[in-house]
C-alpha cells in the first residue's frame, strides 16, 4: 500500500511543477479532493463537522501533505460517533497516559483508505487539474483575441497546421487562415493573431490567424515604435492576404509624417513586415475625414480627374484619363477593391472623354494593328491612340505581355497618325 502513497504524492508534485496553476488554487484542489475522501470514508456531508474534526496540512512546495484528526477521549461504553470520538482503550493504544475528556490528535496514513480510495483520489485529482488547466488555456486566450502569437510547428496536415506555443499549448493554423503561399515544416517558428477560442468536448479549440487585418496591425505595432507609443493610429485596413493591401494611417502629432514613420529609412521598416507577409504588397497612405480625398488616396497610384460623392448612398463616381484607369482597377481589381473596403464608399471608375474629340479609339488601327495586340492594350486600360502615347514604353513593357518590338511598331504607328 505504500507504493500507491507515493503514487499519490507524486502526482501531486508532478502537477505542482509542471502546470501552469498558481499555489492557492492547488491548495484549494488537494484541499477539497481530500475533503471529499474524508466524507465518504466516514459517511458524512458536512463540510463543518469534516472541518472540525480534521486538519489537512499540504506543502505545496513539496509537493506533499498530511492529514490530522482530532477526538475526544470518552469511555469505551461511551463511543458512540468514529468522527469526533475515540474510546478510551484506542487512545491508550496511542498513549497509555490518555484520560477521558483529553483530546486525541493523530495522524491518518493515505493507506488506511484502502487501494481503491487511493487510485480514487489520485484520479480525481488529476481530473481536477486537467480541467483547470483546460479552463485556464481557455481564458488565457479568450484575451488575447486579436494580439500576436508565436509557436512551434508540430504537425503538418493538409486542412490545417497544430501548433505548440511556450507552454506547450495547442493552437491551430487552418488552411483558410494561411497566406496562400505560407509553406511550414515541423520546427519552423510562425506567428499569427489569435482569431477565436472555443470549447469542444471539454478541451479549447484556439484558432490563429495570419490572415487577418489584426495580424497587419500587430506587425506594424511591433516594427513602428510610434505606432506602438500612440502618436501614430492605424484608422482602417485592407487586405487580399499575400497580394496587397492597403493602410490609412494618421498622426496626432504634427511633427510626425505617418506614411514616412511606417515605411521608414529606405524602406527600413516596412520591408520587415512584407517578409513576414510572404511579399504582401503594402500600400501605406494618409487618412483624411475628407471623403474626397480620402478615396482619392484610397486610388492611389492612379490621379483622379475629377470625383462626385453621394453621401446618403455612400457612393463615389471617379472620373479619370483613360492611362489611369488600369492603374485604379488594379491586377484582377485588387487596387479598386481595396479601395472600396478602406473608405466604405461603393466607387465606379468611368473614363474622362475631355480629349476623346481629338483622340482615336485603338480599333479604328485594326488595319494595321493585329486585332489580339489591340486587345491586350484593351486589357491594361489603353482604349484609345493617346492614351497609349501617354505612357513610356518601360511603363508599356511592364503592363502588357506584348514583345518590345510590337510595342515599337504600335508607337510609331500611332505617332504617324496625329503627325498627318
Amino acid at each position: 500500500m505504500k507504493v500507491e502513497h507515493l503514487n499519490l504524492t507524486e502526482a501531486f508534485s508532478e502537477f505542482k511543477s509542471e502546470k501552469n496553476i498558481n499555489r492557492p488554487t492547488m491548495q484549494k484542489i488537494l484541499e477539497e479532493v481530500l475533503n471529499n475522501l474524508l466524507k465518504r470514508k466516514f459517511n458524512i456531508e458536512d463540510d463543518e463537522a469534516i472541518k472540525k474534526s480534521f486538519n489537512i496540512i499540504i506543502n505545496v512546495d513539496k509537493g506533499d501533505f498530511e492529514i490530522w484528526h482530532n477526538r475526544e477521549v470518552v469511555a469505551d461504553d461511551d463511543f458512540e460517533d468514529a468522527l469526533s470520538q475515540i474510546s478510551l482503550s484506542d487512545a491508550q493504544k496511542i498513549d497509555e497516559d490518555f484520560e477521558i475528556g483529553e483530546d486525541v490528535t493523530d495522524k491518518i496514513s493515505i493507506e488506511d483508505f484502502g487501494r481503491r480510495e487511493v487510485l480514487s483520489i489520485r484520479q480525481n485529482l488529476i481530473s481536477r487539474i486537467m480541467d483547470l488547466e483546460k479552463s485556464n488555456v481557455y481564458d488565457k486566450y479568450k484575451e488575447l483575441i486579436g494580439e500576436e502569437v508565436t509557436g512551434e510547428v508540430y504537425q503538418v496536415w493538409k486542412k490545417e497546421i497544430l501548433i505548440l506555443d511556450d507552454e506547450r499549448n495547442e493552437l491551430y493554423l487552418p488552411k483558410s487562415e494561411q497566406i496562400p503561399s505560407d509553406f511550414f515544416r515541423k520546427g519552423d517558428t510562425v506567428k499569427g493573431v489569435v482569431a477565436r477560442v472555443e470549447m469542444k468536448n471539454g478541451s479549447p479549440l484556439v484558432i490563429i490567424s495570419r490572415t487577418s487585418p489584426f495580424f497587419l496591425e500587430r506587425l506594424f505595432e511591433r516594427e513602428v515604435p510610434e505606432i506602438f507609443d500612440g502618436l501614430i493610429t492605424i484608422k482602417k485596413i485592407a487586405r487580399i492576404p499575400g497580394e496587397k493591401a492597403k493602410v490609412a494611417v494618421e498622426s496626432y502629432d504634427d511633427r510626425i509624417d505617418p506614411v514616412g514613420a511606417c515605411v521608414g529609412m529606405k524602406g527600413s521598416r516596412i520591408h520587415g513586415i512584407v517578409r513576414e507577409l510572404k511579399n504582401e504588397n503594402i500600400d501605406v497612405i494618409n487618412y483624411s475625414s475628407n471623403p474626397q480625398i480620402y478615396i482619392q488616396r484610397a486610388l492611389s497610384p492612379a490621379k483622379i480627374t475629377s470625383i462626385n460623392i453621394d453621401e446618403a448612398k455612400k457612393k463615389a463616381e471617379i472620373y479619370m484619363q483613360p492611362d489611369q484607369v488600369s492603374l485604379a482597377i488594379g491586377k484582377g481589381g485588387a487596387n479598386i477593391k481595396l479601395a472600396i473596403q478602406l473608405t466604405g464608399y461603393d466607387i465606379e471608375v468611368y473614363r474622362d472623354n475631355v480629349e476623346q474629340e481629338e483622340d482615336v479609339d485603338l480599333e479604328e488601327f485594326n488595319d494595321e494593328i493585329d486585332e489580339w495586340v489591340i486587345q491586350e492594350f484593351q486589357k491594361v486600360g489603353c482604349d484609345t491612340a493617346k492614351s497609349v502615347l501617354r505612357l513610356s514604353k518601360e511603363e508599356l513593357l511592364k503592363r502588357t505581355d506584348l514583345e518590345e518590338e510590337t510595342i515599337d511598331d504600335v508607337i510609331r504607328i500611332l505617332k504617324e497618325e496625329f503627325e498627318n
